[in-house]
């Protein structure tokens, strides 16, 4: 089966200004520091990912440097774009357009593929009822208690 995957480059030409060289230590640190840590996100719609993200990586720019370091567009391609993101992502979004069973399955692939990952699910449908700036607002409010997710 065939995944569409939005690379890194593909990213940060989205979000050149978010841009940073990140440490291998990053995602340890990431929850008290302003070191870089590396964000996927997993999103059948890769432009409004990029935009919630980017929105979101500019309103918390003062408290923390997150990078959206890719999407994901199937639930297949997950597992493969965390493999190859370098370093490895310390956060992972699933999008509220998957039913919570999905939004399960996403997250835990992301934590048999990277222990420690720190991973979120926008509750599903939020984006339908509330629209982009809803996500925005819903996840400007409850970042800091991902980031603090041990």
């Amino acid at each position: 089966m065939f995944s569409r995957i939005t690379t890194p480059a593909h990213t940060r030409i989205l979000h050149s200004s978010a841009i940073r060289t990140m440490s291998s230590s990053a995602a340890a640190a990431a929850a008290t520091s302003k070191t870089p840590i590396n964000l996927i996100s997993v999103n059948t719609f890769p432009e409004r990912a990029a935009k919630v993200i980017g929105a979101v990586i500019e309103n918390v720019k003062d408290k923390y440097t997150i990078v959206h370091a890719g999407n994901s567009t199937t639930i297949e391609g997950v597992k493969p774009l965390l493999e190859k993101t370098q370093p490895p992502p310390g956060i992972l979004f699933a999008a509220s357009m998957w039913t919570p069973e999905q939004q399960e399955e996403i997250q835990q692939i992301a934590r048999n593929t990277i222990p420690g990952i720190k991973t979120h699910a926008i509750p599903s449908g939020l984006q339908q009822k509330s629209g982009v700036e809803g996500v925005i607002q819903y996840l400007g409010e409850t970042i800091d208690e991902i980031m603090a997710k041990k």
